[in-house]
């Protein structure tokens, strides 16, 4: 992330364009740009992201006679991966010129988005080996095993924290841009990309359904993703609402 290059081609184009201030972005871009001798554009980290975790999941898929943990977990993975994207984008429209300070350092420098990802986790954690396994067949047992090998788990494990990590960004992000629409003045220019925001926060969250059809048969997660679906949703569109309302 060339912060001087940026600057020169927002000069030479006439458009602005935001600079990355660490404090000002999220921890996962703060953690991807802070990587000694690592300088790519945001898309290609994606990418990367992506081509790195699949690869994982079908090369330990194979190696372990796992082909039950093929779609699910490649379907994990797009979830994070495709999270990551929204994150890059709601980041640099959230960092434009014209968006209120005060709405930029809430989302951002709080890192409060860390703080639920590491909620929903630990939640989750607790359903998959406190309370499944009460009901008999356990979601991990029916994905890895009985006896799950050690690297196919612990690359589920990390691949589920980077969903549930995406998750609580998604929630924050909805939540801060709701207060931010309801008492924040804002001029035509900065509701017009705040509401590109809110719409790819709204994205950002309808696309965890994805995961709904992996987890039917335990209704705990059914319900506890599909209502942060919904809650992301309702706050997104709440938050479009309030800026349509203040042309």
């Amino acid at each position: 992330m060339r912060e001087a290059e940026r600057d020169q081609d927002a000069g030479q184009s006439g458009a602005p364009t935001p600079t990355t201030v660490y404090g000002e972005t999220w921890v996962y871009e703060s953690i991807v740009g802070a990587i000694p001798g690592i300088d790519i554009a945001d898309r290609h980290a994606v990418v990367i992201q992506f081509a790195i975790f699949e690869v994982g999941v079908l090369a330990l898929a194979f190696a372990y006679d796992l082909p039950g943990a093929v779609l699910p977990g490649t379907a994990a993975v797009l979830v994070a991966a495709a999270g990551s994207a929204f994150m890059l984008d709601i980041g640099n429209r959230a960092r434009a010129p014209g968006v209120p300070e005060r709405y930029r350092r809430l989302l951002f420098s709080s890192s409060i988005e860390v703080v639920l990802g590491v909620v929903a986790y630990v939640a989750l954690l607790t359903y998959l080996f406190v309370w499944d396994p009460r009901d008999g067949a356990t979601l991990f047992a029916s994905l890895l095993g009985e006896r799950p090998p050690v690297l196919p788990a612990a690359l589920g494990l990390l691949v589920l924290w980077d969903v549930c990590y995406r998750i609580g960004t998604g929630w924050w992000a909805a939540v801060v841009a709701l207060w931010r629409s309801v008492t924040q003045d804002l001029d035509a220019d900065a509701r017009a990309r705040l509401a590109a925001v809110d719409r790819r926060t709204l994205g950002f969250g309808l696309l965890q359904s994805v995961l709904v059809p992996f987890v039917w048969d335990h209704p705990p997660l059914v319900v506890a993703v599909a209502g942060h679906v919904v809650a992301v949703a309702v706050v997104a569109t709440a938050s479009l609402y309030a800026l349509e309302q203040a042309d």
